[in-house]
């Protein structure tokens, strides 16, 4: 098979490589795209394929579902719904066809932008060529510019393998049927929102969480209306708890707790969501000499390595290991190779959690802005003081800015509340913006709608609140 030379090689298909890949073509640049596709996924990577978008078809259906049981009831408004019943098969299938369209519409981007795509199992021989074992047989491929997207996958536990029963975020949203009972080991942002959508489809779902809370990664704040519906749902959390393996026979998961009392949880399933680790064995990565920022790989500014003309996007170079991140690194680095003058200012990154109620955090929060010697303005508007949001029954939750004292520049913004990851653009935009509680207190918000709350979270900060 003859072999390939091009401008720039990309490694990995996910959000971080193919958007460095399209930009690299919509640059001029000779670019080659290599996936290997696999369990979690081809073009599109993780998130695509088995992880963002599948995961949020399925909330969308347990939440459908959950609502329709509880329309069974009169509703305020005066709706009734009887039987309602929900075929999870279906379901997957409805979910895998989002997925399709999705990645297919991928790989036409690609091409479009005359990005040449090898499918097949990638592994560098150095910095420069690698060799990918194709369908066909192997093909070389050297580049001037290599650029490293080889993603994550999900951490395992040695106590707990996967395998069988226990599974990953990847099986849990493609299981047969709703398991009668599942147990989420994990409390962060995936267990949640998984464990809460199994609950809605009529799981008994028990979480157990090493820490002393759920979502230690959000301020109690923020989590507590999410405890709140979790406990109505009928979710069990264990906090302070480990999962130390399987019961004999398998049908259940040994759980051990602070004081060090143990006891076993009946499970059809045991999902382990403890967070993801980035993915760097089998790609020949030992070959190069790079620099290693712990387990990721180190990059500057530009998300440069320490080796020349070798590039790193996404989760293999560290938290947070989120789509939207790596795919503006995979800008960056398509024009810088191109000969722009950029850098990946990583100061606002959204970041949302897609629980019920769903979280928003942009900038700092509070306490890390004053831990950073900030004296600042922060105020609260609650949803149940808006009408859309008495409107659309989702009143619990809140906006919370923060701002500093002497000039108002806003640090951060946070949500939680029904709804309210739609708002994540508009908080983000507006820290991008450099923009003051007078900036937000002074642009006009539509009534009715949820980002009203946004428009007097701002002016009660100023002293100046109207609705509350």
């Amino acid at each position: 098979m003859a072999e390939i030379t091009a401008k720039v090689l990309v490694i990995g298909g996910g959000p971080g490589g193919y958007v460095a890949a399209i930009r690299a073509g919509q640059l001029g640049l000779d670019t080659v795209l290599v996936e290997r596709g696999g369990a979690e996924g081809g073009l599109g990577g993780t998130c695509l394929n088995v992880g963002c978008i599948p995961s949020k078809a399925v909330i969308h259906a347990a939440d459908a579902y959950h609502r329709a049981v509880e329309q069974t009831a009169v509703t305020p408004f005066g709706l009734r719904v009887e039987h309602p019943a929900i075929d999870f098969a279906r379901t997957v299938e409805w979910k895998d066809g989002i997925v399709g369209r999705l990645t297919s519409g991928v790989g036409a981007l690609l091409k479009r932008h005359k990005v040449k795509i090898v499918q097949g199992h990638a592994e560098l021989m150095d910095g420069k060529t690698c060799k990918v074992e194709t369908d066909t047989g192997p093909q070389t491929i050297r580049a001037e510019h290599v650029i490293l997207a080889t993603g994550s996958v999900a951490a395992s536990l040695p106590s707990l393998p996967f395998g069988g029963k226990v599974i990953s975020s990847t099986e849990a949203l493609s299981l047969p049927a709703v398991p009668e009972r599942l147990v989420v080991v994990g409390a962060g942002y995936i267990g949640l929102e998984l464990g809460t959508a199994f609950a809605k489809l009529d799981a008994k779902v028990t979480i157990v969480e090493a820490e002393d809370r759920i979502l230690p990664a959000y301020d109690a704040e923020l989590v507590r209306p999410v405890a709140k519906r979790l406990q109505a749902l009928g979710v069990d959390i264990l906090l302070r708890a480990r999962a130390s393996g399987l019961a004999e026979g398998g049908d259940a998961v040994l759980i051990e707790d602070g004081n060090g009392s143990k006891r076993s949880l009946p499970a059809n399933c045991i999902l382990v969501a403890t967070g993801r680790r980035a993915r760097l064995e089998g790609f020949g990565l030992e070959r190069l000499d790079l620099t290693m920022n712990g387990p990721f790989v180190a990059i500057d500014e530009r998300c440069a390595t320490s080796m020349r003309n070798v590039w790193a996007v996404g989760d293999v170079t560290g938290e947070p290991m989120l789509a939207h991140r790596a795919m503006a690194q995979g800008a960056v680095v398509a024009e810088v190779i191109a000969g722009h003058r950029r850098v990946f200012d990583s100061a606002v990154i959204p970041a949302v959690c897609f629980t019920d109620p769903e979280i928003v955090t942009v900038g700092l929060s509070p306490e890390a802005a004053r831990q950073a010697g900030r004296e600042v303005r922060v105020a609260s508007f609650p949803f149940q003081a808006n009408g859309r949001a008495l409107t659309l029954e989702a009143e619990d939750g809140f906006v919370r800015v923060t701002a500093r004292a002497d000039n108002h520049l806003v640090l951060g913004i946070a949500a939680v509340g029904a709804g309210v990851s739609e708002l994540a653009s508009s908080f983000a935009l507006a820290l991008e913006m450099g923009a003051r509680l007078e900036d937000i207190g002074g642009t006009i918000h539509a009534h009715p709608t949820l980002g009203e709350a946004f428009h007097e979270a701002s002016l009660r900060a100023l002293g100046e609140a109207l609705h509350i």
